[in-house]
C-alpha cells in the first residue's frame, strides 16, 4: 500500500496565506517537496519532526516524480508544495501522469494565486460594474510558445482585465501587444514584485507609456505580476457605477427592495 501525494498551493509568498487545509496537511506530512525558487521555505515550518523535506529547484521532472513515488511508498501523506495555485502555470499534470502510472493516489489543494495577491496588495479590483466583468490570465510567449489565437494582441482586444504571468523580462512584448490591440499610451498599468512576501513586496504603478522604465528603475526582473486593466485606479474615481446586488431598489432572495427603481426620467 502507498500513501497519497497532495499537490498543495503554497500561495503567493506570505506563509500565512496558505489555506487551513494546506497547513493541516503539512503538520502531518511524512515528506514535502517544495519549489524553493518560488515558494517561501517558511511554509515548511509547520512540518513535524522527522519529516523529509527536499527542494526541487535543481530537479528535473523525472527526478521530482521519482522522489514523490519513493516517499509515497514510505509515508501516508506526501506533499508537493507549489507556488500560488497548482492549476496555474504549474507542472501539475506533467507530474501527476507518472504518479498515476505508478498507482499513487493524488489529491490537489488550491492556493491563493499571485494575481489575487497583487490586486490585494494594490487595493484594486479586477472587475467593476459597467467597466469590465472579465479577467484573462495569460503570459507572453517565451521558450514556451502560445497556442494559436492566444497572442497578447488578440486577448487584449477584449479590453478587459489582463493578468500577465511570467513575463516581466518581456515587458517590451507586453507593451507591443497592448498597443497592437489599441490600448492608449496613458492606459494604467500595475506591476507587483513578490506580492505578499514579507519585507520583499514592491508595487510599481505607471502607464503603458512608462511602465517599462519604472520597472527598470525599481530593478524588477523576476517574480512579478503585470496587470493591465481599465479598472486600475478606480479607488480615486469621483463617480463609480454601483453593484446592483447591494442597490436598495434591487430585490433578491435575501432582501426585498426598500427604495423605488430609479429610471433616467426620474428626477
Amino acid at each position: 500500500m502507498s500513501g497519497t501525494v497532495w499537490f498543495v498551493g503554497a500561495g503567493p509568498g506570505d506563509p500565512e496565506l496558505i489555506t487551513v487545509k494546506g497547513r493541516s496537511l503539512i503538520e502531518r506530512a511524512g515528506a514535502i517537496l517544495f519549489a524553493g525558487s518560488l515558494v517561501n521555505e517558511a511554509v515548511t515550518r509547520w512540518a513535524p519532526p522527522g519529516c523529509a523535506i527536499a527542494d526541487s529547484k535543481d530537479m528535473t521532472l523525472e527526478h521530482m516524480a521519482a522522489w514523490l513515488i519513493e516517499q509515497a511508498q514510505q509515508h501516508d501523506t506526501v506533499i508537493r508544495l507549489q507556488t500560488g495555485d497548482p492549476a496555474l502555470y504549474g507542472a501539475l499534470i506533467e507530474v501527476v501522469q507518472p504518479l498515476d502510472a505508478a498507482g499513487i493516489a493524488v489529491r490537489v489543494v488550491p492556493g491563493v494565486s499571485s494575481a489575487m495577491a497583487s490586486a490585494a496588495a494594490a487595493v484594486e479590483s479586477f472587475t467593476l460594474p459597467e467597466v469590465t466583468q472579465s479577467v484573462i490570465f495569460t503570459r507572453i510567449e517565451g521558450r514556451t510558445p502560445m497556442p494559436e489565437g492566444e497572442d497578447l494582441a488578440a486577448l487584449a482586444s477584449h479590453h478587459c482585465t489582463l493578468c500577465i504571468f511570467l513575463s516581466i523580462t518581456l515587458l517590451h512584448k507586453v507593451e507591443a501587444g497592448l498597443r497592437a490591440a489599441g490600448w492608449a499610451e496613458d492606459a494604467p498599468m500595475l506591476v507587483v514584485h513578490k506580492a505578499s512576501w514579507p519585507g520583499e513586496e514592491l508595487i510599481v504603478r505607471g502607464t503603458l507609456a512608462d511602465i517599462k522604465q519604472r520597472c527598470r528603475e525599481a530593478k524588477i526582473s523576476s517574480q512579478a505580476m503585470i496587470i493591465a486593466s481599465p479598472t486600475l485606479g478606480a479607488r480615486q474615481w469621483p463617480t463609480l457605477a454601483k453593484s446592483k446586488l447591494y442597490d436598495a431598489s434591487f430585490t433578491h432572495r435575501f432582501r426585498k427592495a426598500s427604495a423605488p427603481v430609479h429610471s433616467p426620467e426620474t428626477p
